[in-house]
């Protein structure tokens, strides 16, 4: 049957070669001139064929290039559209030598591993370059988003990093946190923009179905920040009852945070808070003997409740005590800077999440699920091609990202 298929297809291409005339633009301006048919070998859903099509020669360019090869998106590649997309796919979810075996398995499609990684990796960097252009023209002022007919309720842009393993080369002169000092990963920037509109029979917040999307890059916070700023614009951020910034603490994120959405709610993820609350505990419970762990569920009580003054009154009285001023006054400046961003008590009356659990989910099912497997090692090229397709997957934008792919890659 596909044998069949792909003869009938042959046929059907053959019937417009793509003779233009004695000279057609070359697109540089220049005329270019009709040489004679040549043959193409193409790989489609529907196994090989072979295209009979117009060649023309630019004597200024020297160059050549077939009209047909445009018209069909198949310039300068050997991969059918639809072939494309079932490669960006396969390439995106499991490693390239599995991908290869299953399109031959379940299409009875057969191409090397080395082109599914090719194809895979060149249309994710395309997807990626779509991406970034689009937040620059929306910095920029050259594209307006309109909101949707719907308002959104409460909007949540959720931020997490997680290291990616880099081959030798891409990770040269980087800092590490391994005993040689060297640097083995690099980090990927993950987002996660969610709505919420109701709450579960106990009043805990509930994510809406279906309603995640999602943003990456390898690249420096200030990319990533475009990046998410477009996304938000997108989902309404500009237009959202309450919007609403979820992270773990780190400096980055809410630089990031105060540039591109000025005004939200800005939560420190509740568990990583506790993190550093037990990470404290450990430094005076020595002083504390018995006691200790009374001590400390006071505190993680206060934390909960999102009464840091207390918890910081409280973890000084003890560090005089313990005569341990210093490395104290150290442990709690993660809880003096983001004291604002842990009123947990307030945050849970206006029924908003106080857990960035999205996002770290993300990390795992986005990212490590596909590049943090036994042995690899990436590329950043590579790395951020695969992410980029992946993050579309998961936002539930693979038919019509891919589209809007195959026509500016046909129209070039």
């Amino acid at each position: 049957m596909l044998r069949l298929g792909g003869s009938l297809l042959e046929d059907l291409l053959s019937l417009d070669p793509g003779h233009r005339g004695p000279r057609v633009e070359c697109g540089e301006g220049h005329r270019a001139e009709f040489v004679g048919y040549r043959p193409k070998g193409l790989d489609t859903v529907l196994g090989p064929v072979t295209l009979q099509r117009a060649w023309y020669h630019c004597a200024a360019c020297r160059h050549g290039l077939a009209p047909t090869d445009a018209r069909l998106g198949i310039a300068g590649g050997s991969l059918s559209p639809g072939l494309r997309r079932m490669v960006a796919r396969v390439g995106s979810a499991e490693p390239f030598a599995q991908g290869r075996r299953d399109l031959a398995e379940l299409a009875g499609l057969e191409l090397t591993a080395k082109r599914v990684e090719r194809s895979a990796e060149a249309d994710g960097e395309l997807v990626g370059v779509a991406a970034a252009q689009e937040a620059d023209a929306l910095l920029a002022g050259r594209v307006v988003q309109f909101p949707g007919a719907k308002p959104v309720e409460k909007l949540y842009i959720a931020l997490d990093g997680t290291g990616v393993p880099m081959v030798p080369r891409e990770t040269a002169a980087r800092r590490g946190k391994g005993p040689d000092g060297r640097a083995r990963t690099r980090e990927v920037k993950l987002g996660c923009l969610f709505t919420q509109t109701a709450l579960d029979a106990r009043g805990r917040p509930v994510r809406d179905p279906d309603s995640s999307s999602w943003v990456a890059t390898l690249g420096t916070a200030e990319r990533f920040g475009s990046l998410l700023y477009a996304e938000g614009l997108r989902r309404g951020a500009g237009h959202a009852g309450q919007l609403v910034v979820l992270g773990d603490g780190a400096p980055w994120i809410w630089n990031l945070a105060g540039e591109h959405f000025p005004g939200a709610i800005e939560v420190v993820d509740l568990y990583h808070a506790r993190e550093h609350l037990h990470a404290l505990g450990r430094l005076v419970l020595p002083a504390l003997g018995a006691d200790g762990p009374g001590w400390l569920a006071e505190r993680l009580a206060e934390l909960d409740r999102g009464d840091v003054e207390a918890m910081l009154a409280a973890a000084r009285r003890m560090a005089l005590e313990a005569v341990i001023v210093a490395d104290v006054e150290t442990a709690l400046g993660y809880f003096e800077t983001n004291r604002e961003r842990m009123r947990y008590g307030r945050f849970r009356e206006l029924g908003l999440f106080v857990g960035s659990g999205a996002v770290e989910a993300g990390c795992r099912a986005v990212v490590a699920q596909r590049l943090k497997l036994s042995g690899m090692r990436w590329t950043v090229r590579g790395a951020s091609a695969i992410v980029s397709l992946r993050c579309q997957a998961a936002s539930g934008r693979w038919d019509d990202v891919w589209t809007r792919l195959h026509s500016q890659t046909t129209a070039a």
